[in-house]
């Protein structure tokens, strides 16, 4: 019979052949040695809050469903368990996935040539079975005594992330970053499709603050150099901040529930819920230039509760994340005037393409709720690459191939309309609500812009009130030009309707454009501005 806490027999069940006696001695041995963490590792793991690896997988996985491979890897070195990696299958919700999970208390988690192997195998299965990869980062990095059988080969290190481009787009890749992602192995959480990070354990970074000081004379923090609210909140390489191990856990499966199971199948439907508070024509200021938080008009649209916000802490002016309309997964993207008055920025610009591409890629139609003023300007917009930056999101709205709907629930002004899905994008639909404005610029600029000249004519020969007269008829001029019953009748709007029914419109043409053809252009691929 297996003894109790290995699958072997032991002892006095262990046979009487003395070798094979000795090699279910030996792999029980090791099969234990990588069940729990020795005693100084579990209070480390217990002092820092974070749970055992394989207890993270437990609380990932459907109870019973996990197939592990390689748990023999390394058995012959003393104190290296399973090379310091868990991979295997399992089940999410009765899903298939993969996971790969670094295992902190062996040698910090980093990497021999065993771990690497692991991993590129585990990789190697999900691009032949297309299922969904569960990346449990917790790792020191590559270990120097390993080196030469780890990271220059064709199956060193360097191959994980090229199978890891592979699968971008093929399945999702979703990252819990639980400790350090320190040097090379940074790049693994940035080629998944979202990474969520444990505030004050996780940390991101190419170079240690050790080392920054050695080469570039650089005093800093870990926290300052790559943690996680940095990483959240400044670089947006990080997505969402969890406070331990079990809620990082938990965003990873709650994201999974509205992504599919790879490119080619649809993303998991569930029971239609209405909104927990529905919008009014009331939702909206009817006057422009006061700010409201646009997460009001997002709950009022989708299915109760159902909106998960990415990038929450990052770019904020522009919120992005899945929502359900009806049971089924859409993309949100939407002006939030309360922050930086809803202009685009660079980070705002890179944080809706990289979504866009994450949307089309899983085939998740995408709403666009517009109340933009712009894009910023300004030299120090300018040096930063505001130009190329915008191209980069113009030309994700341009390629995707997926339903796309253009509400323009305010202001739409300038490159911001093209931004977000307008007319010329070929959305399905570009819907406007009675608050609409849509312009090359607001009626204030484009007064101040045409008649500068005149203005400060007529000031200077009639005084004050003429001037103010002189610049209110250009003001109602220019907003005649561009009303929206105008824009309706010239047949670049598609519908006009208010808020209240905007919930019911989406639904509908929704499901009319849900076999719409995937075709964009025929050509090896684009040239994306970077």
């Amino acid at each position: 019979m297996p003894n109790a806490s290995t699958p072997f027999a032991t002892g006095a069940d262990s046979g009487t052949d003395a070798k094979v006696t000795d090699v279910r001695e030996r792999l029980a041995a090791a099969y234990t040695a990588s069940e729990k963490a020795p005693e100084p590792a579990a209070a480390k793991l217990a002092q820092q809050n974070k749970m055992y690896v394989r207890d993270r997988i437990a609380l990932l996985l459907d109870e019973g469903s996990f197939i592990e491979d390689g748990r023999y890897a390394n058995a012959l070195a003393k104190g290296l368990p399973a090379d310091g990696v868990v991979t295997g299958r399992g089940r999410v919700e009765d899903r298939p996935v993969i996971v790969i999970a670094n295992d902190p208390t062996v040698k910090a988690g980093s990497w021999g040539s065993r771990t690497v192997e692991k991993i590129v195998r585990a990789t190697e299965m999900s691009l032949r079975e297309e299922l969904p990869v569960f990346w449990f980062i917790d790792s020191a990095g590559a270990r120097i005594t390993d080196q030469v059988e780890m990271f220059p080969g064709r199956r060193g290190a360097g191959h994980i992330f090229h199978n890891q481009v592979a699968l971008s787009g093929k399945v999702p890749q979703i990252c819990c970053l639980f400790g350090p992602s320190a040097a090379g192995g940074a790049y693994i959480p940035s080629f998944c499709d979202i990474v969520i990070m444990v505030e004050g354990n996780a940390s991101m970074y190419l170079g240690s603050p050790r080392m920054a000081e050695m080469v570039v004379g650089e005093k800093v923090t870990l926290e300052e150099m790559g943690g996680a609210r940095m990483h959240c909140t400044v670089s947006g390489v990080g997505d969402l901040l969890a406070h331990d191990d079990a809620e990082a856990i938990e965003l990873a499966r709650h994201y999974f529930s509205y992504v599919p199971q790879n490119w080619q199948t649809p993303a998991p439907s569930y029971h239609a819920e209405e909104p927990s508070q529905p919008l009014t024509p009331h939702t909206i200021p009817e006057r422009e230039s006061q700010p409201f938080d646009v997460h009001e008009v997002i709950d009022g649209l989708v299915d109760e509760e159902s909106f998960f916000e990415i990038k929450p802490l990052f770019a904020a002016e522009l919120v992005v994340g899945f929502g359900r309309l009806n049971g089924e997964s859409v993309g949100i993207l939407a002006n939030n005037s309360m922050v930086k008055g809803g202009v685009l920025f660079t980070d705002s610009a890179d944080k809706a393409a990289r979504f866009i591409w994450l949307c089309d890629a899983f085939s998740i139609p995408i709403i666009y709720l517009a109340d933009v003023p712009g894009f910023m300007i300004g030299s120090e917009v300018e040096r930063g690459g505001i130009i190329r930056h915008g191209a980069k999101m113009v030309s994700a709205v341009s390629s995707a191939t997926v339903p796309q709907f253009c509400v323009v629930i305010r202001k739409a002004y300038g490159a911001g309309l093209y931004a977000m899905g307008g007319p010329g994008f070929m959305p399905d639909a570009t819907i406007a609500l009675p608050t609409a404005r849509i312009a090359v610029m607001g009626p204030e600029a484009a007064v101040n812009a045409v008649f500068a000249n005149k203005i400060a004519e007529v000031e200077a020969a009639e005084g004050a009130a003429a001037r103010d007269a002189y610049v209110a008829e250009r003001r109602r001029e220019y907003e005649e030009d561009v009303d929206i019953e105008r824009l309706a009748a010239d047949l670049v709007l598609d519908q006009v309707i208010e808020a209240d029914q905007l919930r019911a419109e989406l639904i509908a043409r929704l499901a009319f454009a849900s076999h719409r053809d995937r075709h964009f252009a025929t050509k090896r691929r684009d040239v994306p501005p970077v």
